[in-house]
């Protein structure tokens, strides 16, 4: 049985890359390390996501000290146990001093980071109700049922600015207005979790790390309108959020924070979790409400609006993780706080995960407005390897590229999507200089083709003849008049299509053609590639530098190096698979891709 009082809490990390490193043994040599020093009973050891130290993981945070340790090993486990928790000292050649090493990456908050959805993430115990109720939990709902009528709460929402995190940025209190002034009997409140963005993660930690959050945000918004039950859609794909909202959920309606009668107000709501399957289209709200119904994840056409008709039929509201994790900050603190934030049409802070060529990757929180010079050099310590900064696609595969020339754009909704951009739900890929803009409208135009639910034409078949064409033009087939049917198939798409996949789809195609323009002519009228990515159009050849070592026609898996030792190799052209392994193991760097 868990006791109620614990003198440490050991926060482990179990994100897939600390996972690769070996999580999984730290925790097992912790724990028998723990019961062998009799500790057991008084350490508490948890599982969460990102602590925010992967590159240098496994990582782990010891409270009340507030202590992080990286680089762990068994051995290091063992030493920490017998010095930190049986004597109290610190074992500081594992401590992580939030000082970067020239070998490392780490993702520390910055001076223009705020954290205002993810403040309690790694400081309290998501699966202890008690934790999130010291930092203020739940005295939004108190104040909500207690104190304001529902008009009052769509009001203060109102006030705020908050709008949808989910993508498309709709002002979350008006959706609750349209709900609120249906006359029906049943509504739903549905919390959309089916996070599908690839390296997207920041629902996840909200879930993982604060689960009861998202909870009060959902009763708060099911007052509000009249919803007396929600549902919250999570892919199957998260498994430790999966468990900490059950845990959540069980401990809400133990407490009566779910269920009848809440906290004595007469107002009434429930929660059950619906996982999916995994299909990105289900991101989509109607496609998500035909999965709950269990259906086929389909969009439908709208009107009506789910506001309208959604779950079976009856009024629905569906609202992100991180728009339903705001909804409390609001309430407790009022909409002038969180209008401190942000811009005057973009308010508050928003959550992004930062992939690509930076120095700093990971979960960031930001205040809406900041520019995507900031998030790139202040926030993302710059580009890796000193290397220059080509391209940022913004708002997931159904995004845009930026370039250079537009790095002092606001990151708010409406100047991304005056350059042809959207916020999506916050996926950041950072480009160098040795990124192919081709390749890369390629990659995403895949993604989208492969998530494409098929239902309407232009999607189903739109998508695949646009990659049919990126994928000749990266193989050095591009014919004359390539660009101009991408312009026209992307125009079809975008207009004709069921949903936000399809008509979002052509979006990197039409800004790599946009700002990228020089790199498909390349590609079709020179066939070369300037990036020097695509395998169709560049080749390999060996300097007259070469020492004749033979370890690059011994790596060689198609056998196209020739020569003897100590002699100049050649590489043959018909032979070359063009895959690269040459190049990665000379020593010489004799090797070079025209």
């Amino acid at each position: 049985m868990p006791r109620d009082f614990y003198r440490s809490h050991i926060l482990i990390c179990a994100d897939p890359e600390c996972l690769a490193k070996g999580a999984s043994d730290i925790e097992t040599v912790l724990e028998s390390e723990l019961e062998a020093n009799g500790l057991a009973d008084e350490v508490n050891v948890l599982e969460t996501s990102r602590l925010g130290h992967c590159s240098v993981g496994p990582e782990m945070v010891i409270y009340p000290e507030g202590v992080t340790y990286v680089n762990l090993t068994p051995a290091a486990v063992k030493e920490i146990v017998a010095e930190h928790l049986l004597k109290g000292r610190v074992v500081k050649k594992y401590q992580f001093t939030g000082q970067a090493r020239k070998d490392e990456e780490l993702r520390a908050p910055t001076a223009k980071e705020v954290r205002v959805i993810m403040s309690r993430c790694g400081v309290i115990d998501p699966e202890n109700i008690e934790d999130y109720i010291a930092e203020d939990g739940y005295a939004a709902l108190a104040k909500a049922l207690l104190e304001m009528k529902p008009r009052e709460v769509i009001d203060e929402v109102l006030r705020s600015g908050l709008r949808g995190r989910g993508g498309a940025g709709f002002p979350t209190g008006k959706k609750w207005e349209f709900a609120a002034g249906q006359n029906s009997e049943q509504k739903y409140m549905i919390c959309n979790a089916d996070e599908g963005d690839p390296g997207a993660f920041m629902n996840r930690r909200v879930l993982e790390g604060d689960p009861h959050s998202v909870l009060e945000g959902m009763i708060i918004a099911g007052y509000s309108f009249g919803a007396h039950q929600g549902y919250i859609y999570c892919r199957a794909e998260y498994p430790i959020a999966v468990r900490t909202l059950r845990i959540a959920m069980r401990q809400a309606r133990l407490m009566g924070f779910l269920g009848k009668d809440i906290l004595g107000s007469g107002f009434d709501f429930d929660v059950e979790l619906r996982m999916g399957a995994g299909a990105f289209v289900c991101g989509e709200e109607t496609a998500l409400m035909a999965s709950i119904e269990g259906k086929r994840g389909e969009p439908r056409p709208r009107p009506p609006f789910p506001a309208v008709a959604g779950l079976w039929g009856k009024p629905t509201i569906i609202n992100n993780v991180e728009t339903l994790a705001n909804v409390p900050n609001i309430i407790r603190n009022g909409a002038a706080w969180f209008a401190q934030y942000g811009t005057e049409k973009s308010r508050g802070t928003k959550t992004f995960t930062l992939a690509g060529d930076v120095n700093r990757t990971g979960l960031i929180e930001v205040p809406l407005g900041i520019t995507l010079g900031e998030v790139v050099f202040d926030v993302a310590g710059g580009i890796k390897g000193g290397k220059r900064f080509k391209a940022i696609q913004t708002g997931g595969p159904m995004g845009g590229c930026i370039p250079e020339q537009l790095l002092e754009t606001p990151l708010d909704y409406e100047s991304l999507g005056a350059v042809g951009s959207i916020m999506g739900s916050g996926g950041l890929v950072v480009m160098d200089e040795g990124t192919c803009m081709v390749d890369i409208a390629r990659f995403f135009m895949d993604f989208t083709q492969d998530e494409s639910c098929g239902k309407c034409v232009p999607c189903r078949i739109g998508t695949r003849r646009i990659l049919e064409i990126l994928e000749r033009i990266c193989a050095g087939e591009g014919e004359d008049g390539d660009i101009e049917r991408l312009e026209a198939l992307s125009k079809y798409i975008v207009q004709g299509s069921l949903c936000g996949l399809g008509q979002g789809a052509p979006n990197p195609v039409l800004t790599t053609l946009k700002h990228f323009r020089h790199e498909y002519e390349a590609h079709i009228y020179e066939k070369r590639c300037p990036a020097k990515v695509c395998k169709g159009l560049i080749s390999y050849r060996i300097l007259d530098t070469c020492p004749g070592c033979m370890v690059c026609a011994r790596n060689c898996p198609s056998n196209a190096i020739t020569g003897e030792k100590q002699k100049v190799h050649v590489i043959n052209p018909d032979l070359c698979e063009r895959c690269g392994i040459c190049m990665s193991v000379c020593k010489f760097d004799a090797i070079v891709v025209e």
